[in-house]
């Protein structure tokens, strides 16, 4: 090997890691124009969903095609009819959630892994459920991969919820049914908590389902939204 060569792939890999920290420093940025812009402009004060939206690399949630417009005011898609939510949607409804470090969380759609990540740094425990094998896969992997340790991701229909782990504190759900299932209200833990947008339309809307200490129900609502219905093995 040439003295040449070696000075010339040296050169190369400090050119490779120059274009790397560039981008990174270029999603950072674009990472915290999407806070400041989209999420705290538009009232949400929450300290704590603030702090993990500005750490965790949205763009390493999309495919490399759309990474350029991951912190954009919009879904992406990430495959298999899936998307990413629109940054100020998921805010909203870890917003409505109200997560806490001693909270058990279910999650229904895991979709890319990213609305789990957010979710994994304020709470114990993440289960999630995504009923395309394929997302499963690379979710838990990427997941696995950026060290997001307390995220159990299974491939499963999300009707049926996932009683080996019940009752949840929360359960959050990022596709849309038409009613909330009944697995899913029997899997919440009195005094907890479920948000999801409920409708088959082409809009629904976020729904906010408090379980009281004696397990009673009680509803209330927020805005209206756009998700893809939430699928099932059953239909």
């Amino acid at each position: 090997m040439t003295a040449e060569f070696i000075a010339y792939s040296g050169f190369s890999a400090l050119l490779l890691a120059l274009g790397v920290a560039r981008a990174n420093e270029s999603f950072a940025s674009e990472r915290e124009r999407m806070v400041r812009e989209q999420i705290e402009g538009r009232g949400i004060r929450n300290r704590d969903i603030l702090r993990v939206m500005r750490a965790t690399p949205r763009h390493l949630f999309v495919p490399k095609a759309f990474q350029a417009l991951a912190y954009d005011d919009y879904p992406v898609p990430v495959g298999f009819g899936a998307t990413i939510s629109q940054p100020y949607i998921v805010a909203v409804m870890m917003e409505l959630l109200e997560p806490s470090k001693q909270h058990r969380v279910l999650e229904i759609g895991t979709g890319s892994g990213y609305q789990a990540a957010l979710l994994s740094q304020l709470v114990t425990c993440v289960y999630t459920i995504e009923i395309v094998p394929e997302l499963a896969e690379t979710a838990g992997k990427r997941l696995s991969d950026l060290g997001y340790s307390n995220v159990v991701v299974r491939q499963g229909d999300g009707y049926d919820g996932w009683s080996g782990q019940a009752p949840f504190d929360r359960i959050i759900i990022t596709a849309a049914p038409p009613e909330i299932p009944k697995a899913l209200i029997e899997q919440l833990k009195p005094g907890g908590r479920l948000v999801a947008p409920i409708g088959s339309g082409p809009m629904q809307q976020l729904v906010v389902l408090d379980k009281k200490p004696d397990g009673s129900l009680h509803r209330s609502f927020g805005p209206m939204v756009t998700f893809v219905p939430m699928r099932s093995v059953h239909n």
